[in-house]
């Protein structure tokens, strides 16, 4: 599947907010949604690496998202032709023993939650820690993140129509995540990152409260995670900090984690 590059009128919005780093206390919160549901939990335990290396899902995740929202065309292509390639042998039958569901990378309903999640995550975010926009750029930038199902080859018709739309959606599918031992394991190993260099591991605990910090109600009681007085203090404290970085620093430093994870898409082969 070869990416349509965004007309610069669309793609406005999106290249904008997309790149801030303030966005990535999201991060977490993207990937355990992903995770607590059934079918998509399942497949990223059987058929991936997470286990050994959580955090090479954050790195190609924003890696997707910065290429389509920001990259060049030759960057969106490859970063698609990637996914492609990886979700093509994604697939295993209903395991009727085991009680486990069958699931494919390639199901657009599995296809537009992963793309819910991302923008879910971004606007929590978003509202937190950037300046507040006006309703229409709120239906502008969501229509905006459909590109990130486009991609993954999610019929357009697919994406709720409007805002509304999306939070009815939102709400139904949060009913029905149900999260086992292995993926709340899985969890656990993505904010312990066993193999992550010392600079990242030493930023993990503070990810992990952020994140448990942020997730919907129903999602946080199915990890089994509770909002202490530590976690409620850290978790305000760091948006506070984000917040107040994301309006002095420059655009430079506020990109920089962007321009990284572009360099990473360059190498990919």
């Amino acid at each position: 599947m070869e990416p349509d590059e965004l007309g610069a009128q669309d793609r406005e919005l999106f290249s904008r907010i997309a790149p801030e780093a303030g966005l990535l206390l999201g991060a977490g919160r993207a990937i355990l949604l992903q995770l607590a549901h059934p079918q998509i939990g399942l497949a990223i335990a059987n058929h991936s690496d997470f286990a050994s290396n959580p955090l090479s899902r954050l790195i190609h995740t924003l890696g997707y998202i910065y290429a389509l929202s920001n990259g060049t065309e030759e960057q969106q292509r490859r970063i698609v032709d990637h996914v492609d390639t990886a979700h093509a042998p994604v697939r295993g039958s209903r395991d009727v023993e085991q009680g486990t569901p069958a699931y494919s990378a390639l199901d657009p309903k599995l296809q537009l939650w992963v793309a819910a999640t991302l923008y879910d995550s971004a606007r929590v975010i978003a509202a937190q820690v950037l300046p507040s926009s006006g309703s229409q750029d709120e239906e502008d930038l969501y229509r905006q993140y459909a590109r990130l199902g486009d991609a993954l080859q999610m019929p357009e018709h697919f994406w709720p129509e409007d805002l509304r739309a999306f939070d009815n959606y939102l709400d139904r599918t949060l009913e029905n995540l149900v999260v086992s031992q292995q993926i709340r394991a899985l969890a656990e190993e993505l904010f312990a990152g066993r193999n992550a260099p010392w600079w990242i591991r030493a930023g993990l605990p503070l990810m992990r409260d952020v994140t448990i910090a942020q997730l919907p109600l129903r999602v946080r009681e199915e990890f089994g995670y509770v909002v202490t007085e530590k976690v409620r203090k850290r978790n305000r404290r760091t948006v506070s900090f984000v917040r107040v970085a994301t309006r002095i620093l420059p655009k430079l430093l506020r990109q920089a984690p962007m321009r990284l994870m572009l360099h990473h898409v360059d190498r990919m082969s």
